[in-house]
């Protein structure tokens, strides 16, 4: 296509009634890709759009915009909150253009020391040119989806001594201190740095709990284990619903010093048996593919990869001068 009838716009110039079609692409598309309904996300699009609150660009085609990509900053961390290209205009350089137009952005503001995002709708592959590739670093991550029935629930795990309740807002302090203490050296504190100190994961659970963007917190399903012994918190496992009889797990960990007794599997199976039992039949998650260990115990309990996608940060440029030149990609 001509270069010239192809043009990146600041999307405070739109309104939401511009991004109609790629707004309604977008939803079918989640829909049919990942059984989750993106039309609560979608809505707040559109209203923050309208608001000239939301940051991002979008591009155009003979002033149509074909595809659109926004960002949020959370203190000095940017997020990249989506990025979505209508198909009948799929070019990896059009998703290439958007993410080096809002990362180049995000960089020149000096407002931010690192940018994540984690971007399903992305069609280009592992040859995605990305901007700023000496900051950049990209991980691969597994959806994973498992049938649910009632009736035939996963085997309980045998032996354990812990309890178990419904999640309840009174242990998210100590939970955020599980999850940190969890993910401590792991490959996910990589991609989310939530997961390295309690005030960070506080904020992770929040964002699960409060906001759409994992589905509609479902406390149902949402569960918390204690050692009797000592009455601590040590497990945790969080759901969520992301469309008309479809569960996702958001969140699962245990204390390190629990580790290998069953206690995830656990907690993952009455999540599931709860999902069944309020009329789910699919249940999702994620997984970061180097994650061998957590890949295994899920597809020993019936779940099975159905796509792969990247988790992108930036990290690493704290420093540089705001208006320094761009940096592109490569």
């Amino acid at each position: 296509m001509d270069s010239a009838l192809v043009r990146v716009v600041d999307l405070h110039q739109l309104r939401s009634h511009h991004l109609d079609r790629l707004l309604q692409e977008e939803i079918d598309a989640w829909r049919e890709r990942l059984s989750w309904d993106f039309e609560p996300s979608a809505n707040l699009v559109r209203r923050f759009i309208d608001a000239q609150s939301l940051n991002g660009y979008a591009l155009l085609v003979n002033e149509h915009p074909i595809g659109y990509c926004y960002f949020v900053a959370e203190e000095r961390k940017g997020l990249i909150g989506d990025l979505y290209v209508l198909k009948d205009f799929f070019a990896s350089e059009y998703e290439e253009r958007l993410l080096a137009s809002v990362v180049d952005h995000m960089l020149r503001s000096g407002s931010v020391d690192r940018i994540e995002s984690q971007l399903m709708m992305l069609r280009s592959g592992p040859g995605l040119a990305l901007p700023a590739p000496q900051y950049a670093r990209a991980h691969g991550r597994n959806f994973m989806e498992k049938p649910l029935a009632h009736g035939r629930a996963l085997p309980p795990a045998e032996g354990l001594a812990f309890l178990f309740d419904r999640w309840t807002d009174r242990v998210q302090d100590e939970a955020a201190t599980v999850i940190a203490n969890a993910y401590k050296g792991h490959i996910d504190s990589a991609i989310n740095d939530q997961y390295r100190s309690p005030a960070g994961a506080r904020r992770f659970l929040m964002n699960i709990i409060q906001f759409p963007g994992c589905g509609n917190f479902f406390p149902p399903a949402s569960l918390a284990s204690v050692d009797p012994e000592t009455g601590k918190l040590c497990g945790i496992c969080l759901a969520s619903m992301v469309d008309s009889g479809v569960g996702h797990i958001t969140q699962v960990c245990v204390a390190p010093h629990v580790r290998d007794q069953g206690l995830g599997y656990e907690l993952i199976r009455r999540s599931l048996d709860a999902l069944a039992k309020h009329g789910c039949t699919k249940a999702t998650l994620t997984v970061t593919a180097t994650n061998q260990a957590a890949i295994a115990l899920y597809e020993r309990m019936g779940f099975q990869k159905t796509r792969e996608f990247t988790a992108l940060v930036w990290d690493g440029f704290s420093g540089r001068p705001s208006g320094s030149p761009s940096i592109g990609y490569r």
